[in-house]
């Protein structure tokens, strides 16, 4: 749990950067593929490449799982962009926990879930829905396909992951190359079709902040996120999803000086912050 909460503290700060730096002046795409070749050579040093030639079904299994749960997830959130706007994005998001609860249920495990577990998932939800709602423009269905279509990527990913029989920690990190071999096959298809390849980053900052997003957020920041999902249960991967929306709301507020209704604020993060609570009640962590 410590591991998820550090990550998503530093995703946060991510995603100001993001948006203060790179949106509307670097291609979407770009940024993306640039980042998971960053976090592809991060992993570089780590990687047993006989580990790897001796496991093709794992090793194969990690392309696949990189692939949607990044490479995928990725192309749609940013064609969602050409029918939202920031904050319906923002919203929309809020339905992970639900999804990673219902792959985990009826998908990849074979017994029925803690009812607790699925209540901390809504309240998940709910928390996040009260930080971040705003009303939505007039045609936005398939932006909100496009979104759900992310999540469901995002949250099948860490789900198909926290399943798969992968050893220690030190051999997961042996591996988690072929992880981002996945997102880099599909994240350069995407960047190939839709990239604007005249809003490539120019600047010494732009560049500085892509290194950040793609050695530490990216690189680091999923090894040490996956590899999480397997010391922590299912109720407590889905609600710390949503934790990310506080912890982002937070920094933008304290660093970038965005307005936000403290009311909302705090309401919604401790709803969250309860939802986390119940998820952890559970301590089947082995079988969970």
């Amino acid at each position: 749990m410590p591991l998820l909460i550090a990550i998503t503290l530093l995703w946060a700060f991510s995603f100001s950067l993001i948006g203060e730096y790179l949106v509307g002046h670097v291609d979407g795409y770009l940024v993306v593929l640039i980042r998971m070749l960053l976090a592809a050579a991060t992993l570089l040093p780590f990687t047993r490449w006989r580990q790897l030639i001796r496991q093709p079904r794992t090793s194969a299994a990690l392309v696949a799982i990189g692939a949607i749960q990044i490479g995928v997830m990725y192309i749609l959130l940013y064609q969602a962009f050409l029918y939202l706007s920031v904050a319906e994005v923002l919203l929309f998001t809020i339905f992970t926990p639900i999804y990673i609860t219902i792959i985990d249920e009826l998908c990849l495990n074979r017994r029925h879930l803690p009812l607790s577990w699925w209540l901390a998932a809504s309240l998940a939800v709910l928390g996040a829905a009260i930080l971040r709602y705003q009303p939505l423009s007039s045609d936005f269905v398939s932006g909100f396909l496009l979104i759900q279509g992310a999540n469901f990527c995002f949250a099948a990913g860490q789900v198909a992951y926290k399943r798969l029989p992968l050893g220690s920690n030190l051999q997961q990190r042996q591996q988690f190359l072929a992880f981002f071999v996945g997102a880099i096959i599909v994240s350069g298809i995407g960047a190939l079709l839709f990239g604007n390849w005249q809003q490539t980053p120019h600047s010494a900052v732009q560049w500085g902040i892509l290194l950040w997003l793609g050695i530490v957020a990216s690189g680091l920041g999923y090894l040490g996120w996956n590899i999480a999902t397997k010391w922590v249960n299912t109720g407590q991967l889905a609600t710390m999803n949503n934790a990310l929306i506080p912890a982002g709301i937070l920094v933008n507020m304290v660093f970038w000086r965005h307005p936000q209704p403290w009311g909302r604020f705090f309401l919604g993060s401790v709803i969250i912050i309860a939802a986390v609570w119940l998820a952890g009640r559970v301590r089947r962590l082995s079988q969970a």
